[in-house]
């Protein structure tokens, strides 16, 4: 058997406003969607967000998450500042020293940029 990876789909609060963030962060364009699922298309994998009550963030940088994004910049100074400016936060823990750069989306699940 060979599976194909079609789309990472990630639990949170508000599906349209992480989407809109995604897609000002990757250049995805967001899809079709509702109140509790958008998704982004335009890349090799679909990324989407699903609405779950209640929903609370995994933290960072204890053991609760489950699923992290990486994402190839090729400026990770740059793209750390433009990241910051749609609502992302850099935690002091940075495990990855000078080979990648933790940041926390705006829903509190942690994803990496490296130069690439």
């Amino acid at each position: 058997m060979t599976a194909t990876l079609t789309s990472i789909v990630i639990d949170c609060a508000d599906p349209a406003a992480l989407a809109a963030f995604y897609a000002k962060a990757t250049g995805l364009q967001v899809g079709s969607g509702d109140d509790d699922f958008v998704g982004l298309e335009g890349g090799p994998v679909s990324i989407s967000f699903q609405r779950v009550d209640g929903y609370q963030g995994p933290g960072w940088p204890n053991g609760g998450k489950h699923v992290h994004l990486e994402f190839k910049v090729p400026d990770v100074e740059a793209a750390k500042k433009e990241l910051a400016g749609l609502g992302a936060t850099v935690p002091d823990v940075q495990p990855g020293g000078a080979d990648w750069t933790v940041l926390i989306d705006p829903e509190g699940h942690p994803f990496c940029v490296m130069e690439g």
